[in-house]
């Protein structure tokens, strides 16, 4: 199986942390969006939003990382990822999709395009305002409501599942950022601190080391 992105990406780390957890042998190809010309050729066919991450396995193609963790899923169904039960299905799905609305979008995506994207990769200037907006407001009240889920080694069910993988993901860039969970949630680190010793986790962070360096990020929340 080839994946396509960044392990960077909070979107391609969770399907490279799920093969992991699944033992599917994988290849990356990087591929950075934002770098014009950096996609391949054929990038819309391969991604038709042309975003990432992709996959293709075995001539079958497939773009959105929630839909290729169900995919994997369907071929690879242990260790499960998605629940056996219908609420706890439901349950670990809406959190990632919230993962990828509230964290993402309203926090990490902002502080990366404005830290990262527009200063280093397009010579513009970041926009200060949506960063004090993401780190001062957007953050806090993301990181408040998972607080409120009393989350201690897992969210759904008391097992690994899809919606861990997606909100650890945020939180490793948010960190990479600069940034830390601040001491009013203490039970968030604690949770957090956790899934880093996760082997899958781990083992997918040593692997982009590179590409963290390369991009001067921090990684001292690791040490």
């Amino acid at each position: 199986m080839k994946i396509y992105g960044v392990p960077l990406s909070v979107h391609t780390r969770k399907v490279i942390v799920a093969a992991r957890l699944k033992g599917i042998p994988f290849e990356l190809e990087t591929v950075i969006p934002v770098i014009p010309g950096n996609p391949p050729s054929n990038w819309r066919e391969i991604s038709p939003t042309g975003l990432i991450p992709a996959i293709e396995d075995q001539g079958f193609r497939l773009a959105d990382s929630t839909a290729i963790v169900a995919y994997l899923e369907r071929k690879h169904p242990t260790p499960a990822l998605l629940p056996a039960d219908d609420r706890e299905y439901g349950a670990a799905l809406s959190l990632d999709a919230w993962a990828g609305s509230e964290l993402f979008r309203g926090v990490i995506h902002p502080l990366f395009h404005n830290q990262i994207v527009a200063p280093k990769i397009r010579n513009v200037q970041g926009n200060q305002v949506m960063i004090d907006a993401a780190k001062n407001k957007a953050a806090p009240e993301a990181f408040a409501y998972l607080e409120s889920l009393d989350p201690e080694g897992y969210l759904v069910g008391g097992k690994l599942t899809i919606a861990d993988i997606a909100v650890v993901s945020n939180l490793i860039l948010f960190n990479y950022l600069g940034y830390r969970i601040e001491p009013r949630f203490p039970k968030l680190n604690a949770y957090f601190r956790r899934h880093l010793e996760e082997p899958a986790l781990s083992g997918a962070l040593g692997d982009e080391k590179p590409f963290v360096d390369q991009m001067g990020l921090d990684r001292s929340f690791l040490q």
